[in-house]
């Protein structure tokens, strides 16, 4: 039976709204609120959630269906063009490019606020491009200037708003233990996260899942840094999540501020040319060659294909994800969902750039049971933006479906949400998702988008005047 807290929800008096959603079943994770109600938006605000109906300049008629925060994907890319409507379409209304990021968040957030995206945006510090900057090697340790160096361009980029710090040693084998550190001491002096690509994501010697964890957790130790570890499924533990949850879970109880995320698929994907196929990846991974596809293709790769792939930098999808995996790490507390994607032009990309949101409503939650609904909806509303609101006034208003909240907001059949994506079609938009509001502004209906709504804003960690754009924006990271 659904219960109903007495703070929540208010009897109205007459009052008319810019926007009601009207009799569906609200489920507000952040509250724990899960009941029939009716949803006042007045300037682009929730402002009541009300247990009798209310009036508005335009009504949905949310009968039957699921009224829930907006879907908050913290492990988004770029808010490309193409991508952010795929977004939209899975229900995302703000996507966080936490793996990758910006070096200058001026340019970045110049950038995408000229392109006007759907859904709202953000990023953070991106090391690995940073380096690039430096001319660094992905092999070469950097020197004690150098660490200066990426220091300092990271203070300026979380005092231009950067959200946190993107770490990916796995991606840039030379980043040692004392770049690392110095990056999150920054970090928690400016009291952001740090999100990590974890070092290793196998059990083979030398070096193995629990190897990488336990140097995160040390690093957090150390600093007292905020970590959040990236999609743990593909990094971190794969072929050992019973024992890296056990891991972490321990890390927390000992006072330690961790949290992960993962995506909801048996297969990861990233480019060929990566220090992730480095020699050895056969065994590592515990595939071959035929076990990678050219995503957004039908071409299982071999000997030969491989190579003239790599040469090519394409992303290959790898089926070498335990599904036993996926649905521990979606069973954990802690763990809440990332797409680690975004689609983009010529569809070289992996499905959950497109269907991640829909895919765990509706396949894991509804269809195998492995986790109930309203904590689904935490994993993609309230868990993510607790993970960045410390030093974000924008994420204290996100994730949340009560009066106060931004009217960002996800309507959707909890009988017929699914992802169509696949690894030849990642292209494919999820079905489900009725209506889609940002800030206030139905961007998609059931007839399809509104293309010429873009009310998506910038998501910062600090309140700084409009910025100045100075270099064209960053590219993101390989994942």
């Amino acid at each position: 039976m659904w219960s109903i807290p007495v703070l929540l929800l208010v009897v109205t008096q007459a009052q008319s709204y810019d926007l009601v959603i009207a009799g569906g079943r609200v489920m507000d994770p952040g509250s724990g609120y899960d009941g029939v109600a009716w949803v006042g938006i007045t300037t682009g605000t929730v402002q009541t959630v009300s247990v009798t109906p209310i009036s508005g300049r335009v009504t949905i008629d949310a009968s039957g269906l699921i009224v829930a925060p907006g879907f908050i994907d913290i492990l988004a890319y770029n808010p490309d063009p193409i991508g952010a409507w795929n977004k939209i379409a899975d229900g995302v209304t703000t996507a966080l490019a936490m793996h990758g990021g910006a070096v200058d968040p001026d340019a970045w957030y110049g950038l995408y606020q000229r392109q006007r995206p759907p859904l709202n945006f953000g990023a953070s510090f991106f090391h690995a491009s940073a380096r690039h900057q430096l001319r660094i090697g992905r092999y070469q340790r950097a020197t004690a200037v150098q660490i200066r160096q990426l220091t300092t361009m990271a203070e300026r980029a979380l005092q231009r708003g950067a959200l946190g710090v993107s770490l990916s040693p796995e991606y840039i084998p030379g980043t040692t233990a004392e770049e690392m550190l110095a990056l999150m001491q920054l970090a928690r002096r400016y009291e952001v996260p740090v999100f990590f690509h974890a070092r290793y994501s196998d059990m083979e010697e030398p070096g193995t899942n629990l190897d990488a964890l336990h140097e995160i957790i040390e690093l957090a130790r150390q600093s007292g840094a905020a970590v959040h570890i990236e999609h743990l499924t593909s990094t971190g533990g794969t072929f050992s999540m019973r024992e890296s949850l056990a891991l972490l879970e321990q890390a927390r109880a000992s006072g330690l501020d961790i949290t992960a995320c993962a995506y909801p698929y048996s297969f990861w994907a990233t480019y060929l040319n990566s220090a992730r196929f480095d020699a050895g990846w056969q065994s590592r991974f515990r595939i071959s060659y035929g076990d990678l596809q050219i995503a957004g293709t039908t071409e299982r790769l071999n000997a030969q294909s491989f190579l003239k792939y790599r040469a090519a930098g394409k992303l290959a999808v790898a089926y070498a994800i335990p599904e036993e995996d996926v649905t521990l790490a979606l069973q954990s507390p802690f763990v809440m969902i990332g797409s680690d994607a975004v689609l983009e032009a010529g569809y070289n990309n992996h499905p959950r750039a497109s269907g991640t949101f829909a895919r765990t409503l509706g396949l894991y939650a509804r269809e195998r049971r492995a986790v109930t609904l309203m904590d689904a909806l935490a994993k993609m509303t309230i868990l993510p933006a607790r993970r960045l609101e410390q030093r974000s006034e924008a994420m204290r208003r996100k994730g949340r479906l009560a009066a106060g909240a931004d009217a960002d907001i996800t309507i959707f059949d909890p009988a017929t949400i699914s992802d169509r994506a696949t690894v030849e079609h990642p292209e494919y938009r999820s079905e489900g998702i009725q209506y889609v509001i940002v800030n206030g502004q139905i961007v998609k209906d059931p007839s399809g988008f509104r293309r010429g709504s873009r009310p998506g804003r910038a998501v910062r960690n600090l309140v700084l005047p409009d910025p100045v754009v100075t270099r064209a924006a960053d590219s993101h990271s390989p994942r």
